[in-house]
């Protein structure tokens, strides 16, 4: 076994070279994509520090960010839209984003770990790993990937709109991004099925 999954031998790995993590990012927000990741790790070129994306500094993630571009063998993103989230529900808007991910991928996995209770519709064997984003390192590294890849946005979003705030909550409900969607209104790009938006838009 190698060291990348001694690593993280607390989930067994199946017989198979080709596995790919998916996670997601984005659940919580009340605006933009849900944002997923694939990768397929490389065990002959390993990459220290893959952690649950959350537990790293800004600076940490960028460093990673490069590092996994650089060295997987595979990287993808899926992604699902504010319309589709308010179509779908978030649930299913996801499980929507992760095939995209695992779809997107260049290389074809030939399993797939799934960070959560739950895996979406795949072409192959997958296995959904609670908490996988520390305990799995190809989730940690697409954890890493999908963060990353939505905070850019939403830093794009910010210069964009620089009234609500993007850059620093990153679209998720605290009480400065509350404010400024009830003085300022609501743009395209949030997700019209959520709570707190549909009050602010007189549909509660």
């Amino acid at each position: 076994m190698s060291k990348l999954k001694t690593d993280f031998a607390a989930v067994v790995y199946p017989d198979f070279k080709l596995i790919a993590g998916v996670d997601e990012v984005g659940r919580g927000p009340l605006v933009g994509d849900v944002v997923t990741a694939s990768v397929i790790l490389d065990v002959n070129n390993p990459i220290a520090g893959l952690t649950d994306s959350k537990k790293l500094s800004e600076k940490k993630l960028a460093l990673l960010f490069d590092e996994i571009q650089e060295k997987a063998l595979c990287v993808a993103v899926g992604r699902a839209s504010a319309k589709e989230i308010d179509a779908l529900n978030i649930l299913h808007a996801t499980m929507l984003a992760m095939q995209r991910a695992v779809e997107n991928l260049s290389i074809v996995p030939e399993f797939v770990f799934i960070d959560g209770n739950r895996c979406p519709e795949l072409s192959m064997p997958s296995e959904s790993v609670v908490k996988g984003d520390s305990r799995v390192a190809e989730i940690s590294a697409a954890s890493i990937i999908a963060k990353v890849t939505r905070d850019r946005e939403m830093l794009a979003l910010d210069k964009k709109y620089p009234h609500y705030g993007f850059a620093q909550h990153k679209g998720y409900p605290t009480k400065a991004h509350f404010t400024a969607i009830e003085k300022y209104g609501v743009i395209d790009e949030y997700r019209k099925s959520f709570k707190p938006v549909k009050k602010v838009l007189g549909l509660l």
